[in-house]
């Protein structure tokens, strides 16, 4: 698999962390203590949250582009957590054990190939929508719930 997952940038969610609970209400954000782990997986460092820390409920736009297939939905984001997760030919543990949708996209961002699997087969679909020179980007996001999970880019 030569392929690059990342997390989300960490820039457009600082300005929340530590702010009260109005603040968050105006960016539709809402701040939870995490009671369970796994279950709340942190969309900045791909990592699980620990439990007692605290998650910041958030809608995030997935899908930018001015296509059909612009897209928002709630993801989890862990308050104070500045690392980016990025990971080179390798997946990330919070993968594991969810079932996951992976949906490909060309340069012009439509979608041209998805599917679903469990995380452990995720490097399979990977190689094989690469195989496709008109993917230029996949998309992975938690099938039951629907949120955004990382991205994966081609990396050489």
């Amino acid at each position: 698999m030569k392929c690059r997952i990342s997390g989300l940038r960490t820039e457009k969610f600082t300005h929340l962390f530590g702010r009260s609970d109005g603040y968050l209400r105006r960016y539709g954000a809402v701040r939870q203590i995490v009671t369970s782990y796994p279950g709340y997986p942190d969309r900045i460092s791909l990592c699980d949250i620990p439990v007692g820390e605290t998650a910041l409920l958030i809608n995030h736009i997935y899908q930018p582009a001015d296509t059909p297939y612009r897209g928002s939905n709630a993801i989890y984001i862990w308050e104070g957590c500045t690392e980016q997760g990025i990971y080179i030919n390798e997946l990330p543990e919070v993968m594991n054990g969810r079932v996951l949708s992976l949906r490909a996209y060309n340069e012009k961002h439509f979608l041209i190939k998805a599917d679903i699997c469990e995380g452990q087969a995720v490097e399979n679909f990977i190689e094989i929508f690469f195989a496709d020179p008109q993917i230029s980007y996949i998309q992975i996001h938690n099938t039951k719930q629907g949120c955004y999970a990382c991205l994966a880019e081609r990396f050489e």
